[in-house]
């Protein structure tokens, strides 16, 4: 529904009724049974299509033999799993249902840390609940609950509790910038995001084949900025890179002679701004075959041949 400009809302109140109005009923709450029919876990998701597709948190959905998702008009609609990415802790449901309101997807990348962000999913079983901070930090790297790293992950203090994983996370415009996953149960305001330009990424892969087959690198990493002059001397044409803040023992990174500290800007000749372009370039045409590296150790560049294993 419009906006009520005359009820003299302050502008952040309007940022966040505006983006509840243009997601909330495009949020539902996911609950997975057993094969026995006993209880297997409860979360949330968002439709981002008129024909039932929905994201929502790999982690909700892994052990479930029947999932069920409940509409904001109150309707149960049976749901069936699509694929899972334990990687990313993406999934993907398709909903027995058409023409049902969906969330409009945005673009992680275009975050400013300060910014408004609204969540909203359902937490202990409140339906639509709705939480506001702002982006706290970006470019975190997350530990998944299968023991993985999440890279590029936002970091915000909009309030989540069990049952917010796998909903949105909304900016103030209305649209999806990430889909929530975790929070640090002993901090307060230390909740983490997935960036929706990763989630649509997996999304893309999980429609077309149920699974994500990639190649990987062996290391953990964040999107780093890189100081104008160092640019500039070496004639770079990305902004930023890929830092490499961890490496696998015995990875292919390792094996490959990369080193911690490196800060990765192009692969096969193709520009890395961050993590994220990383992950894109790290397809699963590269796996078992050897890839150039152009990375700056301590504002030199060097060209590393690393072999891309499969992950």
């Amino acid at each position: 529904m419009p906006l009520d400009t005359a009820a003299g809302l302050d502008p952040y109140s309007e940022l966040v009724v505006h983006a509840f109005d243009r997601v909330g009923p495009a949020v539902v709450h996911v609950t997975c049974a057993r094969e026995d029919g006993g209880p297997a876990g409860q979360g949330s998701g968002v439709i981002f299509t008129p024909d039932g597709y929905v994201l929502t948190n790999h982690h909700v959905v892994a052990n479930a033999a029947r999932i069920t998702a409940s509409l904001t008009d109150g309707r149960e609609v049976e749901a069936t799993r699509v694929g899972g990415d334990p990687v990313t802790d993406i999934a993907v449901l398709r909903l027995a249902a058409n023409g049902l309101p969906h969330a409009e997807l945005g673009c992680s990348a275009a975050l400013l840390v300060g910014q408004i962000v609204v969540a909203i999913g359902n937490p202990l079983g409140f339906t639509c609940t709705v939480t506001a901070g702002i982006v706290s930090a970006l470019g975190r790297t997350l530990r998944t609950r299968s023991g993985g790293l999440i890279d590029s992950v936002i970091q915000t203090d909009a309030p989540l509790n069990p049952g917010n994983s796998g909903g949105p996370l909304v900016a103030g415009g209305g649209k999806v910038v990430g889909i929530n996953t975790a929070m640090i149960g002993s901090a307060q305001g230390i909740c983490f995001a997935i960036g929706i330009d990763t989630a649509v990424w997996v999304a893309t892969r999980l429609m077309r084949d149920g699974k994500v087959r990639r190649s990987r690198l062996g290391v953990s990493g964040q999107t780093v900025p890189i100081d104008t002059r160092v640019r500039r001397f070496h004639g770079l044409t990305v902004e930023s890179g890929a830092l490499i803040a961890g490496l696998e023992p015995n990875g292919p990174a390792t094996l490959g002679d990369l080193q911690v500290g490196d800060v990765i800007v192009a692969l096969d000749g193709e520009p890395v701004s961050g993590v994220d372009a990383l992950h894109r370039l790290l397809t699963e045409e590269r796996i078992g075959r050897e890839v150039a590296l152009t990375v700056l150790r301590r504002a030199t560049v060097r060209d590393i041949s690393v072999t891309a294993g499969e992950g």
